[in-house]
This record gives structure tokens, sequence and C-alpha cells, in this order.
């Protein structure tokens, strides 16, 4: 959000402080600034100046020739606006003048010289029209800076929306600067008003509100004789500085009211709407909108109608067929203050958030709504004389917020914030701040304003908080707190996926990615994968986001796909959130789980297939110090290949499974690669004992490999069964048994396994290995293997 330093300078004096110091301890103590901006500081020697003649240049359609009076003297000018005219009053960039990053100096143009620039609102940083050169409408003599008319010398400054969240009081420039008045300790200036009590004796508008659960509060009054069309200068510069465009003088009139006091305002052409009511349609409808785009309108949604004709969306935009036209001599006024959960509610479903709602679902004050409403009429009358209020103030106060009052003590406010503040200062603060403070020696009584009742201040802690930001966090004193510190064992879950993250990256190079917790059904219908049936997101933002997923595969495929194109191999991993369904008690059966995907262009599937399986193998043993099992399963998944799918088993639980995509899914990603991925789930693989770590004293003398072939069928092999038999067979001289080829032709299939012997006493000699090796053979022969 923007703010304007002049604007907030119309309700407390600054004149004399160095207002971007005065930013500085804004951020320390009420919100943080992340730029600030100055307005102005690149225009100089622009004057205002009359234009005495225009001529068309004689070989040119566009460019004219100008004689300009710029007060102490004539000079020539060469323009190309469209609009130049004879007595117009024009910002002349003088000789020697600055616009931006031109310095303006005699210029030939189409062989006439220009002594200066006529300038547009773009040029002078006051808007983004360029269709012309701006037009001067007030009473200022000739050469007077364009500086003294117009406040086009400004610092703006922006503040992060996230932390005004709970504060709907500094949604505005008035609520800025009571933040200011308090930390200058100066005064804050009431805005000029004009008092609706004056029209109590005129016909009142009709308002019937009906959804009254929705509604706090709603207020209206008409006016009639509505002349003027564009706002005054200042008003459409103040507007631009801080984000919003000049439309037409009621509507920026409404604008101009919501930045100033935080209240968003609707201005209705009376000629179409002539009375209110507020509801919302059980059966729904569709509703065309200023922006002209139909929307499909809810039961849940309120809205405001004139004769049950809607107007507007309650909160968010008003209707394209009840807007200000540039014929509009009459209007009705609304100011309300709506639900805050219901218009959020609604900007979501809509995918349609304005200005106004972004302040509506902040949880307005009520109390606000007239006094919007007798300042927008004070500036209303004050620049087009001639319109006349012709309604009481009608005022449907449905709901009142209860009125908040704490007691506390400076016993209370030294405990916590651990220094001594005085009871003078606490009592000075809070006053300016608007609490209604009573006070008995060190006792104090606080009655929260209302701007700050809706959802901030509401316990005694937050008291503290008010005292200890104006005191200033930085002027505490610092010293070191007397606190035991006790070690925190982590839990087994979080520790054991902290080890699984450091060894995926530390031995394989995956990356961890992180994605949302929904299925992007869009992506999974590019993969070819069907999105499961499963637990729904109500307000989703997209249809495609409604789904929870049930596994974390799909989603790191997606990214795989995504990717393909800046590597040509690589891993990637993320252990996130999983729904699989609702438990008895209706809440969802959250899971933790580990995907992780292994994608190349470079190696065969067999390759990076084997890769994931000694991931997930190292996994277990590495953390769990026992040796998983991968046995041949059924695919719960569509996205799993048909046959090479495995589940992870420690101790005969399943842990995971491990498997390559689908050849429809692997072919929509490239289909020139291979991938393979495997799935932990976490929470089982927590809840299985790990084993006793044990120590083995390597050999210092050699080992020797022996690589056998086996006629075998590859798919019944279990290796955790064979590893077994092949230890029992050869004894404690067998130190490993590795994997090293596999073959198949038809029927025909082979694996070659290397076998690795040791011995602590002596180096052994491939003799001594004879017998060794034959009863491994005739071992693994018990499980269908046979040697070639």
């Amino acid at each position: 959000m923007f703010l304007s330093m002049n604007w907030i300078g119309d309700f407390v004096d600054l004149s004399d402080l160095d207002r971007k110091s005065l930013i500085h301890n804004f951020t320390l103590s009420t919100a943080e600034v992340e730029d600030i901006i100055e307005r102005g500081s690149d225009i100089s020697g622009v004057v205002v100046a009359k234009i005495l003649s225009v001529e068309n240049h004689p070989e040119s359609k566009k460019l004219h020739l100008l004689k300009v009076d710029k007060g102490d003297e004539v000079v020539d000018i060469v323009c190309g606006a469209p609009n130049v005219r004879e007595g117009m009053k024009v910002a002349l960039a003088t000789v020697g003048g600055r616009v931006g990053e031109i310095t303006i100096a005699p210029r030939a143009l189409a062989g006439y010289t220009s002594y200066g620039m006529c300038c547009s609102e773009a040029e002078l940083g006051i808007s983004d029209d360029h269709s012309g050169i701006v037009e001067i409408t007030e009473d200022a003599p000739l050469g007077t800076d364009i500086k003294d008319i117009w406040d086009i010398d400004d610092i703006i400054f922006e503040v992060d929306n996230k932390s005004l969240t709970n504060r709907p009081d500094l949604w505005s420039h008035y609520g800025m600067a009571r933040e200011f008045a308090t930390l200058t300790g100066r005064e804050l200036k009431a805005p000029e008003l004009l008092d609706v009590a004056q029209f109590d004796g005129l016909p009142a508008v009709e308002v019937d509100v009906r959804a009254t659960e929705l509604v706090y509060r709603y207020t209206a009054i008409k006016v009639k004789n509505v002349t003027r069309k564009i706002s005054p200068a200042n008003m459409r510069i103040r507007l631009y500085y801080c984000g919003s465009r000049a439309i037409n003088f009621l509507a920026d009139l409404t604008n101009y009211v919501m930045m100033e006091l935080g209240q968003p305002m609707h201005a209705f052409d009376n000629a179409k709407v002539d009375k209110i009511e507020v509801q919302t349609f059980p059966e729904g409808l569709k509703f065309e909108t200023l922006d002209g785009v139909v929307r499909n309108i809810d039961e849940n949604m309120l809205m405001i109608t004139s004769g049950n004709e809607p107007v507007a969306i309650a909160g968010v935009m008003g209707g394209e067929a009840s807007k200000i036209e540039d014929n509009t001599t009459s209007l009705l006024l609304e100011s309300a203050t709506f639900d805050g959960i219901s218009v959020r509610k609604t900007t979501t479903r809509l995918g349609l958030r304005t200005d106004a709602s972004m302040r509506y679902e902040k949880m307005l004050d009520p109390e606000l709504c007239r006094v919007a409403t007798e300042r927008l009429l004070k500036l209303l009358c004050d620049n087009d004389e001639g319109c006349e209020v012709i309604s009481s103030f009608s005022d449907a106060y449905v709901k009142h917020y209860p009125t908040i009052t704490l007691d506390f003590d400076k016993r209370y406010v030294d405990r916590y914030t651990g220094i001594d503040i005085s009871s003078d200062r606490i009592m000075t603060t809070l006053t300016a701040l608007g609490f209604g403070m009573t006070r008995d020696g060190d006792k104090f009584t606080a009655v929260v304003p209302s701007w700050r009742a809706t959802k901030d201040v509401t316990i005694k802690a937050d008291i503290i908080e008010e005292i200890t930001r104006i005191y200033g966090y930085d002027n505490f004193e610092i010293f070191t707190a007397e606190s035991p510190l006790l070690p925190v064992r982590k839990e087994i879950l979080k520790s054991n996926e902290d080890r699984m993250k450091d060894l995926l990256v530390k031995s394989y190079r995956m990356h961890e990615v992180h994605s949302y917790i929904w299925s992007d059904m869009q992506k999974n219908k590019e993969l070819g994968i069907a999105t499961p049936d499963n637990v729904r997101v109500i307000n989703a933002q997209t249809p495609d986001h409604s789904v929870l997923r049930v596994s974390m595969i799909p989603t790191l495929l997606s990214f795989v796909k995504d990717n393909r194109s800046y590597a040509e191999s690589f891993g990637i991993f993320e252990i996130g959130h999983t729904v699989c369904g609702l438990r008895e008690n209706g809440e969802c059966d959250e899971q933790n789980k580990l995907g992780a995907v292994f994608f190349s262009k470079a190696d065969s599937e067999e390759a990076v297939f084997l890769k994931a399986r000694d991931a997930a193998l190292e996994l277990c043993t590495d953390i769990l110090h026992k040796e998983c099992e991968f046995v041949s399963a059924e695919c719960d998944f569509d996205f799993e290949h048909p046959v090479n799918s495995f589940d992870i088993t420690v101790d005969g639980v399943k842990i995971g499974y491990l498997s390559v995509p689908h050849p429809t899914v692997l072919e929509n990603i490239d289909k020139k690669c291979a991938a393979s991925f495997f799935e932990i789930f976490t929470e089982s693989f927590s809840k299985v004992t790990a084993g006793a770590v044990k120590y083995k004293e390597p050999s210092k003398f050699p080992a020797i490999d022996i690589d056998i072939t086996f006629a075998a069928n590859i798919g019944e092999i279990v290796f955790s069964r064979l590893l077994t038999a092949a230890t029992s067979a050869a004894g404690d001289i067998l130190a490993g048994v590795t994997l090293k080829d596999t073959y198949q032709d038809g029927d025909t299939s082979t694996v070659t396994l290397r076998f690795s012997f040791i011995s602590n006493e002596r180096t052994l000699t491939k003799q001594e290995l004879s017998p060794a090796t034959d009863a491994i053979c005739e071992a693994l022969a018990k499980l269908g293997m046979t040697v070639r």
C-alpha cells in the first residue's frame, strides 16, 4: 500500500521534521516500510504559461507553432499535442528546467527553434495521461511555479500489506496520521466534516437489510445537482501517487475518502437506484460487474439490490447497470460495514479482489460509516457548490461490536517489559492512540477505541504491545536473560526425515523440491495420470487444484517434465503431506511421505531403476540398520509400471514401494528418457524398531572377488533370501554379495553375482575358496538358480 506524507500532513503538522527519519521510526514501531519514493524531485523550472497564438507547422500535419506567454516574456514553442488552443493555460518547462531525465534547452524541431516544452500530465509524473498537454484551470499568475499551485513534491512510502493484516485502521492516511502524531507527540487534527444531522427533516432513503447476519451497518444518503465531472488536480495527483487512477469526480471522491479514512464507499446513479435492499439469493444469479465481466453469484454471496434488482456485490464491486455515467447529476451514496469473512469468501469464489474488499476483509469499524459520509459530502460541496443533499441520513445499524474495557496497573507493565516506564508516559501514549483512559494512581482503565476493537486489541497483553512499540524497542536495555537450557531430543519421525534428506543429497546428489498438498489435475492430465477421487478443497483457487493428493509421485513427475531440458540426468525428492481419505471421526487421514524420482537421458532404464533401488536400500541400512526386501507387487496407482513394481518391506512391514513410470507416462515426460521412483511412508518407516549397530573390524588382508553367472527367473529372486542362503553356505569368509549384471532374451534370463571373500587371519587363495563357492552354488540351486 502506498501512502503520501503530504496527505498525512493534512492531519498532523510535520513541517519542521525529517520525514524520512519519521518513516524509519514508523518501521520500528508499527509496520514494515518496503520502499520510499520521492515524487517531484526531478521536476524544476515548470511554470504557468498562456498560449497566445497557434499556427499549423507549414511542413508537418502534427506540429504546431505557438506563442506562449510565461509571465516575464513571450517564447516560441513547437508542440505536437492535439489539444492546443489559443488562450489555454499550460505547464511550460522553461529553458534550464528539468522534466524527468530531460534538461530543457533551445531545440530545433522541423526547422523551427522551440524555447521550452508544454508538458503533459505523464511528463510531469502526475498521471499516465500523455494524450495531450495539461490544462491549468486554477487562477494563478503567469510565471508561477507549477509546484506552488499543485502538490507535485511528495514523499511516498510503501507499507507491506501483510504487516497491517490485524490493523484495519492503518489502511488509511488518517490512521497513519494518528501513528505519526503519537510518535512525534503532536496533535492529531480531525478531518473536516459536513454534519448530516442538519438533513434529518428530509425524506429518508429506504434501506432494508434482510441478511442481518452478514451486515454490521448500512447507511445511505442522496445528493442532486452534481455538475462537476473532473476532480481537482491535487486530488488526482494524490490518488495517482497512491496507486489509483482518476476516473471521474464522483468515483474519485469515493476512492479518495477510502484512502483517507479507510472506509470503502460506493456511489450509485440515483436515477437507476433509489432504494436499497441487502440480501442473498438462494437460487443464485448472473451479474455483470463494473469491469464488464458477467459473474456467477451463488447463494452465499451478499448482494445490494434496488427493488430486488441486483446493483452491486456487497463489499466487492458495483454493477455495470447502475454505474455513474458522464451525464449523472444525482447519486445515492452508500457507506456500509459488511462481515469481513463473508467478503473474503466472496472474493475467493469470484477470483475478484478489490481495494474495497481488502479493507472489508480486515473487519472495519462500523463507526466509520457516518464519518466517511460526512467527509465525502464536505469534499463534494466544497468542490461543487451547486450540489444539494435531498434526503436524510438513513442508518441501519444492525450489529454493534462490544465495548472492550481493560484494567491493568504499572506493575503489570513493568513485569511484562522488564523496564520502568512511567505512569505519565503510559497515560500519554495510550491517550494519543485513542484509548479512553482513566487513572487512579498507578492503576489504569483503558476503553479500546472502536477502530481497534474489531479484532486487534482484546487482552491486556495487547496494551503492553501498544506501550512498548511507541516507547521504542530500540530503547530497551539489553541484558542477558537467565534461564535453564535443557536439551530437547527430536521426535524420531523428524530425526529420520532429516537424515533421509541428508543421505539423498550427500550420497545421490539429489535436489529437494517443495510443492502444495493438492493435486494439479491439469498437469496430471498432461502426464496421462488419472487424479484419484479424494478429499476436496471447498474454496480452491481453481478447479484443477481442488483434490488433495494421495501420493507425492505425480507431483514430482510433473516437476521432472518441467525441468527435463535443464540437465541430462538428475534426481529430485520431497518429504510432504498427503491425504489418504477420511478417518472415522471425519478428519483427514494426513500422512507424511518421502517421494524420490531419478531421471536420465543418458543411462538405461535398468541403471536408473537400480539407482533408485540402491537409494531406498541405503535409507533402510543407514537409518534403521536393517536390510529391506523388494517384493514384486500389484500396482496401487496407474502411473506405476504394471510389471516392474515392488513393495519395500522391513521386518515384513510395508514401508513404501519402488517402481518405474508406466510407459505412457514416461513417453509423456520425454520420448527418450529413463526414470524410476520410490515412495517411503515416513511414519511407517519410523515405527520400525531400529536394529543394533554392529561393529566389524576391517581385515588387513586383501579380498578376493569371484563372479558367477546363474540361470534364474529374475522376477522371482528375493535378494535378501539369496544373501542369507549364500552366507549360511560359505560361512564367515563371505564378506558380501553384489549384483553385477542381468540378461534376458525371451524366456531365457541370467543373473551375474559377485561374491567377495576375505579373512582376518591370512590372504585367501582361490583353491581355498572352491568348497565355499560349491556350497554357495548348491544353496542357491535350492532357490531355483543354476550355474551357467
